[in-house]
């Protein structure tokens, strides 16, 4: 009897099992087809869209965009620019103010004379200059005989002018010269001067006034002792698309730098080849040899047209030394004077040209790229006097 309820217990088991793989059998009749799983690695294309002939399905990074190209400044026109920045070089212009007031009280007396006479020393006019003035200052207004503001300013800007001298030649010489080969030399100008006076900003504002002028220039980076100088001329360059040739080597020597330079010049047909110096102290001898080095070394490519002495207009006298012992070395052709709308010893313009006999060309009034005016007589007269 057990073993028939064992036998009965193990079929009801067996039906159980059977229809429950039937049940689960008619269920995934009814869901129809399984899906397609996607593959692991996923194409980056879109599935519509499939990839042009001969791309890869390879996921690719976004190309980089390259930089825009920069904006070429367009320096300021010359013409006017000293009339423009003639209120900073009033600043000067305490020496003519001082004279005027002091002229104007009329009866003058012998310690009115004396106070003139040490404004036009504290201007820097130099002693030579302010004796001149002195002596025709006396003179004019006795035969004047009057006390009027404006005909004494008269007598007095006339004076100004003649010590100033707006005969001397300002010009910048870049003429064209024709070499043996008949080809022509660009115009090659070496700048130069002491430590601390503005000399590579200078030259980055030179280059402007010539493109303004519509010059084809390239720069040369002759300061190979301060890799800064040759960064800051280059930066100076990139603005207005003058070349700069430079020396990756620190240290290099800047006679070659230079000879490199207006090699360039010539092969690209540059008009203008300016070329920076490092600046150096009128008494280091080794220094001011490798001037006359640097400037020897030009002249093989192209005869230098211009020598460029940048001086600080706030060192007055101290000045004067640095010049002479320049002039003496390079022949020395303009002086560009910084820095004269923050001092009120604009006299030194008088004093410099009358100890080398050479004219000042440009006058440096402001920080900014087009503060950098050709010197006119004139006007810089009228600013003291203003």
């Amino acid at each position: 009897m057990i073993w028939i309820l064992i036998a009965v217990g193990a079929l009801i088991v067996v039906a159980a099992i059977v229809g429950a793989v039937a049940l689960t059998t008619g269920r995934r009749r009814n869901r129809g087809p399984s899906a397609t799983l996607p593959p692991v690695d996923i194409s980056p294309y879109d599935v519509d869209q499939p990839p042009a002939e001969g791309a890869t399905a390879v996921a690719l990074e976004e190309a980089p965009q390259a930089p825009p190209a920069p904006t070429l400044e367009r320096p300021e026109p010359v013409a006017g620019r000293m009339q423009r920045l003639r209120a900073r070089l009033a600043r000067s212009g305490t020496i003519g103010q001082t004279i005027l007031s002091i002229l104007s009280r009329g009866d003058l007396k012998e310690e009115d004379w004396e106070e003139i006479e040490e404004t036009l020393l504290l201007a820097d006019v130099g002693i030579g200059p302010t004796t001149e003035l002195m002596d025709h200052l006396r003179t004019e207004t006795k035969v004047l005989g009057t006390t009027d503001a404006q005909a004494v300013r008269g007598v007095l800007r006339a004076e100004l002018l003649k010590l100033v001298d707006p005969t001397m030649d300002r010009t910048l010489h870049l003429e064209p010269s024709l070499g043996d080969d008949g080809q022509p030399h660009p115009a090659t100008v070496l700048v130069v001067g002491v430590n601390g006076t503005g000399k590579t900003t200078t030259v980055g504002k030179l280059a402007r006034v010539l493109v303004a002028d519509d010059h084809d220039v390239v720069l040369g980076a002759a300061d190979t002792f301060r890799a800064a100088a040759a960064d800051q001329l280059s930066t100076w360059g990139s603005r207005v698309g003058v070349t700069v040739v430079r020396s990756e080597r620190e240290g290099a020597d800047p006679a070659a730098v230079a000879f490199d330079a207006v090699k360039h010049g010539r092969e690209v047909g540059a008009d203008v080849v300016m070329v920076d110096t490092a600046g150096r102290l009128q008494n280091k001898a080794g220094l001011m040899d490798e001037l006359g080095k640097i400037k020897r070394v030009m002249s093989r490519e192209a005869p230098v047209r211009e020598v460029l002495l940048v001086l600080d207009a706030t060192t007055g006298q101290n000045g004067m030394r640095q010049a002479q012992v320049f002039a003496e070395v390079v022949d020395v052709t303009g002086i560009v004077l910084t820095k004269l709308d923050g001092t009120a010893k604009g006299g030194i313009v008088v004093a410099v040209q009358r100890e080398l006999g050479v004219p000042v060309k440009f006058v440096g009034l402001g920080e900014g790229p087009d503060d950098l005016a050709p010197f006119v007589p004139e006007e810089f007269v009228d600013a003291l006097l203003s």
